[in-house]
């Protein structure tokens, strides 16, 4: 029998649950002309040309045994956080399966300077969470997880749940799951759903959406006082660049397998791959049950066995994503017309220098596990069709440049930076930075190397290259861990740079070596 860690919920059940919880055009919504993706940050720098803002990713981890790599990067970036505007989180906010029980373990104690209150986290409710120090989300694939419903009743009776109960590896699972983007909801979004009369909800909105924007009036962000999203996927602009926030757990559903013979080999061939997954967590937790994790070593032994667990689980999630005959193909349209139009209109704003885009699941990355995931090939198919689009759209407007200056994402354990070369498509030419290794457990870059190929017809096209890439590395007593953030700073007046400066705390021979890599400019 199968051991499933994790479930993943279906796409259409995703979004709807989160419209009812952030009551998607109410008609006091609709009355009040509110723009339910938007946000204006309260700031007095809001119209500088320089800012600087931090940028972490895939952090929602507890204590690792000896150490704690979450914590070590939050205080990596306390000292920059009195010159910088704010954090982008790019998801996987609480592993495993974004557990309301986790969150004060996983996300108010690494985070309390960043929180109202935080001289005393452990009074602080996931749903009550108010920073003074905006932190900005957006979900990840964790984030969405559930638990299913064999471990979530704690079933000892069948043979791979004793194995688990027996392998000493603390896998942040707890009693139950997100309830499907359910806990990330209460604490991060303006959970309109909580209301139980239209008096209430009135006052509310006319409380706290006051801010007018040239889509209506939205919701106004306040460091201290209020400090809710309105919406899974969201846009703000901050010193003259529009950044627009995604939820990408509802468009990277890859397409069904061809019904041809090549499709039924390509099914025999991940259903072959998927059985030796199950076997390869089965030996992990056989090896994990004899390590004893009060020893240093083994106790270090026991935190990778987690990793790889976590990591053939997401791989399984993957291809049995591939697998379902049942399921009902959805993509999430709704958002990625939303996105196309806000970027045209953004490129129309005379005000408007530059753009950024982030959400979870990276287009390209050369980490090992990701780049032939049919996840990341339907993210970046879905984002170019995007892309495509508002080239057509703006035409010259952009007088040769990239339609965004900056993509960020997590998902890949790792910290990196990769261009795109010409693709065919308007993704050529953008700067993209993967920062996924801000506290759980850190991959190895993949070792095909750095130049990403992608097929096209009958040839195999270069897309991409990786400058960058800050992983897991060595081995055995020379094995490192440098964890990572961002500091980016930007300059410069019509054409702005980005200056990124790279955070990096390394664990290594049991101890910490916190450094500053180099900046580059792009």
């Amino acid at each position: 029998m199968a051991l499933k860690l994790v479930s993943d919920p279906e796409i259409a059940k995703k979004i709807r649950k989160m419209k009812q919880r952030v009551r998607w055009q109410d008609p006091l919504i609709i009355e009040r002309s509110i723009d339910q993706t938007r946000l204006v940050l309260e700031d007095d720098h809001a119209n500088d040309c320089e800012f600087s803002f931090l940028v972490v990713g895939d952090s929602g981890t507890g204590s690792h045994r000896g150490h704690d790599p979450q914590r070590q990067v939050a205080e990596l970036m306390l000292p920059h956080h009195q010159e910088c505007s704010f954090m982008l989180h790019t998801g996987d906010v609480i592993y495993l399966v974004g557990s309301s029980e986790y969150y004060q373990q996983n996300f108010i104690r690494p985070y309390r300077e960043f929180l109202v209150g935080g001289d005393y986290p452990e009074k602080i409710a996931y749903d009550q969470m108010i920073f003074n120090f905006p932190i900005l989300p957006v979900p990840g694939n964790h984030d969405y997880y559930d638990l299913p419903v064999v471990l979530s009743l704690l079933s000892l009776t069948t043979l791979p749940i004793r194995r688990l109960w027996r392998s000493r590896l603390d896998l942040d699972v707890g009693l139950h799951g997100s309830g499907k983007g359910g806990a990330y909801a209460r604490a991060f979004l303006d959970y309109l759903k909580e209301f139980q009369s239209p008096g209430e909800l009135a006052y509310h909105l006319d409380k706290h959406y006051t801010a007018q924007a040239n889509t209506g009036r939205c919701l106004y962000y306040q460091p201290g006082q209020f400090t809710r999203l309105p919406n899974r996927y969201y846009t703000f602009s901050y010193g003259g660049i529009d950044f627009f926030a995604l939820d990408s757990n509802t468009f990277n559903d890859p397409p069904p397998l061809p019904t041809t013979k090549e499709g039924a080999q390509q099914r025999k061939l991940l259903e072959k791959r998927r059985e030796q997954f199950e076997q390869e967590k089965l030996q992990i937790m056989e090896t994990a049950a004899f390590l004893n994790p009060d020893n240093p070593s083994e106790a270090e032994q026991l935190d990778d066995l987690q990793g790889q667990m976590s990591q053939i689980e997401e791989l399984i999630v993957d291809i049995d994503k591939q697998l379902d005959t049942n399921k009902t193909m959805l993509t999430d349209i709704e958002q990625l017309e939303w996105l196309k139009q806000r970027l045209i209109e953004s490129w129309h704003h005379p005000d408007v220098r530059g753009r950024v885009i982030y959400f979870h699941h990276p287009p390209y990355v050369t980490e090992a596990t990701k780049w032939q995931q049919a996840q990341t090939l339907a993210i970046r198919d879905r984002l170019r069709d995007v892309l495509d689009d508002v080239a057509e759209a703006v035409g010259s407007l952009t007088q040769g440049q990239p339609l965004v200056d900056l993509v960020l994402n997590g998902h890949a354990h790792c910290l990196e930076h990769l261009q795109t070369l010409d693709t065919g498509h308007a993704d050529s030419h953008i700067n993209w930075i993967v920062c996924g290794g801000s506290g759980y457990s850190l991959r190895r870059q993949r070792t095909e190397g750095a130049e990403l190929m992608e097929s096209m017809g009958d040839t195999n096209k270069l897309v991409a290259r990786s400058h960058l890439f800050v992983g897991r590395h060595g081995h055995g007593s020379q094995k490192r861990r440098p964890y990572s953030c961002l500091r980016i700073d930007v300059k410069g007046d019509d054409k702005p740079k980005f200056i990124i400066r790279p955070l990096v705390a390394e664990w290594y021979q049991r101890q910490w070596h916190n450094r500053e890599l180099e900046a580059f400019v792009i």
